[in-house]
């Protein structure tokens, strides 16, 4: 095609290509009927673009695909190749070579028309979701035709990773999902969640654990972490190495953990006000009374935390002060930034979900979990099916994507709760506009130290979200901002000497995450000890660790760490 003839012809059709790939991708868009929603619930309006930058990426598409055609893949390079093509198989590969190049022709093509568009941002992220679900999906790795390095492996092994890709195959559609470490590897309470303890207490909802002290002498306030309760408590305890429970009873600290119930239908009917008063305000009255403290310290993470903050509302709602700092990981306390999650929640989802489920019912985990995944389609979807069902191969074993792949379940009334009083409409930053447990809230009245950690490439709580609950607390407050995301600048030892974290000792907190920053100081390695430095601040004096589990004939050891809740599956 080295006629301009023949390269306008084929312009045109890929032209053509294009516009039928985005009509399709914009009719994923299109809400179903929803019978009782259908009035609320309408089709997408039209989509229209800015003119100007419409008519640059045209030209920059014509040239880019004259290139292709005319020059070869190799006119298109970029200086920031694509891993999934950069293996040499794809450049020796000529079918796979334009594959590559003609996708990544395309994914820039979409993304640009998504740039163009005029639309509102919320409009304009919903409909980039889908094009990059569609994108990722479409990637030619994905299929067995157009990957070489497949194929090449198909003849090394004389088709055997081709049957033991059809053996991964049909095992991940037994159970329901697709494996994403060796889970032969680990065994709860073995070699993940190995910290050695007792549950103290126990009720429908959740077992409370205590560590054994490794140390003589512990703090005289006893320490209470909430994990998140759409995830296993384990995440805190993977391995002794990367333990932050382990690492906090290293420091002195008496530690109590709450392990939710995997719901089953008996805990379908459950709501966030049975969580917040039945759980986590029971568990800080439980940890007091067995440690026969006045008060205790507290740490919630993720969901933990936003539940965390709702009791420490509740509680000086009544004149309560039984929590003397709290820590706050990865948390979202004010709403109005809830990062990539927010593409799925508006009025009508949350309606939907409250007609699903509002009333009785499960959040089932695997769909929360396949969720998760599709947040980063390709490292924690397509990655996978291209290594164990075309490649055939075994994913090593990885002690935080087992735990990732124990999923729990929700009380519908519970998350249908959750979406409409936070996500949606974000009552808890707004004084009295939420009532839990029978008292109107108002974190103006959480005079508490708190500290505050943020991670700054978390995609579930951005860093802004994170560091917008210093302008909602008006008590004493540190805030930490570390590397990586979600789990991985949570669960950052020191020993490992990873990542670094930006700190600010002047107590100034201004309105954004950007000013904090400019006055930072930058420190290689965890934050972990300087959140030590700063707990232990607040836990009191030493005195002599306790020789047994609980507290006397109410509060005796009922098994051995990690319980059976942890163990419950989905």
């Amino acid at each position: 095609m080295n006629s301009d003839a023949g390269w306008a012809e084929s312009a045109r059709q890929w032209q053509e290509m294009i516009g039928d790939g985005w009509s399709r991708m914009m009719a994923t868009l299109q809400p179903p009927d929803l019978g009782s929603l259908s009035a609320a619930v309408r089709p997408q309006p039209p989509v229209n673009f800015d003119p100007e930058k419409l008519a640059q990426l045209q030209e920059q598409y014509l040239q880019d695909a004259r290139a292709l055609w005319t020059q070869g893949p190799a006119a298109l390079a970029s200086d920031k190749p694509d891993r999934r093509f950069a293996g040499e198989s794809w450049a020796h590969n000529p079918l796979s070579a334009y594959a590559a190049a003609l996708y990544q022709l395309q994914s820039r093509t979409f993304n640009g028309l998504v740039d163009a568009m005029l639309a509102d941002d919320k409009t304009r992220a919903r409909i980039r979701f889908a094009v990059d679900q569609w994108l990722a999906a479409m990637a030619p790795s994905n299929f067995l035709a157009l990957n070489p390095e497949a194929q090449q492996k198909a003849l090394e092994t004389q088709g055997e990773s081709i049957a033991k890709g059809m053996a991964n195959l049909l095992r991940d559609m037994r159970q329901g999902r697709i494996s994403m470490t060796d889970e032969s590897g680990f065994q709860v309470g073995r070699n993940v969640a190995s910290s050695e303890g007792a549950v103290v207490f126990e009720n429908e909802l959740f077992q409370l654990l205590e560590f054994k002290p490794l140390t003589p002498k512990v703090h005289e306030r006893p320490f209470l972490m909430v994990p998140p309760c759409i995830n296993k408590y384990y995440i805190l305890d993977l391995q002794p190495a990367n333990s932050l429970i382990r690492y906090a009873v290293s420091q002195g600290h008496r530690t109590f953990v709450v392990s939710w119930r995997n719901p089953d239908e008996s805990l379908a009917s459950k709501t966030w006000d049975d969580y917040i008063e039945g759980a986590v305000l029971r568990a800080i009255e439980t940890v007091g009374n067995i440690a026969g403290s006045e008060q205790i310290n507290a740490l919630g993470f993720c969901v933990g935390g936003t539940m965390l903050a709702n009791a420490l509302a509740v509680l000086a709602a009544r004149g309560e002060d039984p929590v003397a700092s709290a820590t706050f990981l990865t948390t979202l306390l004010d709403f109005r930034d809830p990062g990539i999650l927010d593409v799925f929640i508006d009025e009508n989802f949350v309606r939907l979900r409250e007609l699903q489920m509002g009333k009785g019912g499960l959040m089932k985990g695997q769909d929360m979990a396949s969720t998760f995944s599709f947040l980063r389609p390709n490292d924690l979807v397509w990655n996978y099916v291209v290594g164990n069902y075309l490649k055939g191969e075994t994913p090593p074993a990885f002690d935080l994507l087992y735990w990732n792949g124990d999923a729990t379940n929700l009380p519908g009334p519970f998350y249908a709760s959750y979406l409409r009083n936070f996500y949606l409409e974000n009552r808890l930053v707004r004084p009295g506009a939420l009532t839990v447990c029978g008292e109107k809230l108002d974190l103006n009245r959480v005079r508490l130290p708190v500290y505050v950690y943020g991670s700054r490439e978390d995609h579930i709580v951005p860093i802004d979200a994170a560091y917008a609950s210093t302008q909602v607390l008006p008590g004493n407050k540190r805030f930490v901002a570390g590397a990586s995301g979600h789990i991985a600048g949570v669960i950052n030892p020191p020993a490992a000497r990873k990542r670094s974290h930006w700190v600010r000792d002047d107590g100034q907190f201004p309105a954004s995450f950007d000013a904090w920053l400019e006055s930072a100081t930058q420190v290689p390695g965890s934050w972990w000890d300087d959140w030590a430095g700063w707990l232990a601040s607040h836990a009191g004096k030493q005195i002599a660790a306790p020789k047994a589990y609980g507290r006397g004939k109410a509060y005796q050891a009922i098994e051995p760490a990690p319980g059976r809740y942890v163990l419950q599956k989905a």
